[in-house]
């Protein structure tokens, strides 16, 4: 059956609402916020009421007498398995307080609640950025104060990794791949058999470098910068995530400037383009090893999967490991929508969010 489905995706200067018949999209609309709007809220949750009114606003011309649930892209939350989970109290006091950060998309599940409740339906996401799906070994990073943390594209790793296994004819749940999400940041994980077992931090940059990330610096380096006395922790941070990478070289988070400037002529570009590719290779090799060469495909994915030129580079290195299928871009809200037709139908039963233990 074909259910009626409202998605919500909050982001930082625009909130994208989508409603859905099934697979069909009946209405997409992406509300763009001016920057000095939102500086004008004292914090993300001071936005829920203004985003409210725009979302109503958005839909206040469509039927919805059959909506069956709205669906919410997850935010900050404590780490959790993958999965679509009910927006319960729980869930709803940890993304208020902003338990795990505060992000634009803690608003999702927020939403998405005020709106079920206004329509008596349940309210759900799906498979935020903390999934956490790590194995114990996974988990050590070489020293006892730290440990290796899971926060990644999850919701695209997941929503492509089952659109892969239905075309090679398989469960998810059966699957191995390696999934590589290609975008202002990079995140490359290990799926085995439904679960992320291994992934890259692309929140804190860490990982191969990007358009907007330093990708994991030498330590040395890196530490007498930070104590040099030149630069603030926040500088540094900003340094390492949103202008690093293509950002720190070039000045630009585009690859198609990249692009051009290769094509100009321009050596330095080139060589930046071939490392940052050299990069993701090599990552996908690390998770080639932790799945001890047993997958059934590596997959392309996120807006730099686009380029026939970057994927061309990365392939040369990787292909002898396995097939490699290109899914480009990202469609969030038709993984949402995904994820809560997957409950809807009966395919999959809702998990329940915790919280503390």
């Amino acid at each position: 059956m074909a259910f009626l489905v409202l998605a919500i995706n909050p982001g930082s200067t625009s909130t994208k609402v989508a409603l859905f018949q099934g697979d069909v999209v009946i209405l997409t609309e992406e509300i763009s916020h001016p920057r000095e709007t939102i500086a004008s809220f004292d914090n993300i949750m001071a936005q829920f009421e203004f985003r409210y009114q725009l979302v109503k606003e958005a839909i206040a011309t469509t039927d919805l007498t059959q909506l069956a649930s709205v669906v919410g892209r997850g935010g900050l939350l404590r780490p959790m398995a993958g999965g679509t989970y009910d927006v319960n109290e729980t869930m709803q006091r940890d993304l208020e307080v902003g338990v795990s950060g505060q992000h634009a998309s803690n608003l999702g599940g927020l939403l998405a609640r005020k709106i079920a409740d206004d329509y008596g339906i349940p309210a759900y996401i799906v498979d935020p950025v903390v999934v956490d799906e790590l194995d114990s070994v996974a988990r050590v990073s070489g020293n006892a104060h730290i440990e290796r943390q899971s926060i990644f594209h999850a919701l695209n790793h997941k929503a492509v990794a089952r659109n892969v296994a239905n075309k090679i004819g398989k469960a998810y749940a059966e699957s191995n791949f390696i999934v590589a999400h290609l975008g202002g940041g990079i995140s490359v994980g290990a799926h085995r058999m439904g679960r992320v077992i291994d992934v890259n931090n692309a929140l804190d940059g860490d990982g191969p470098m990007s358009p907007e990330r330093s990708g994991s610096l030498p330590m040395g380096r890196f530490l007498d910068w930070a104590f040099s006395g030149e630069i603030t922790k926040t500088a540094l941070h900003n340094e390492i995530v949103g202008r690093g990478g293509l950002v720190s070289y070039k000045g630009t988070n585009d690859l198609r400037d990249i692009e051009r400037q290769i094509q100009d002529g321009d050596q330095e570009a080139r060589g930046l383009f071939e490392a940052m590719a050299y990069q993701v290779a090599k990552e996908i090799g690390a998770n080639a090893a932790v799945l001890k060469g047993q997958m059934d495909a590596i997959i392309l994915t996120g807006g730099l999967a686009r380029s026939a030129a970057f994927v061309k580079e990365i392939s040369q290195y990787i292909h002898w490991i396995a097939p490699i299928m290109i899914e480009p871009g990202e469609d969030e809200m038709a993984a949402l929508n995904e994820g809560a037709q997957r409950i809807l139908q009966g395919i999959e039963k809702a998990k329940v969010y915790q919280g503390e233990e």
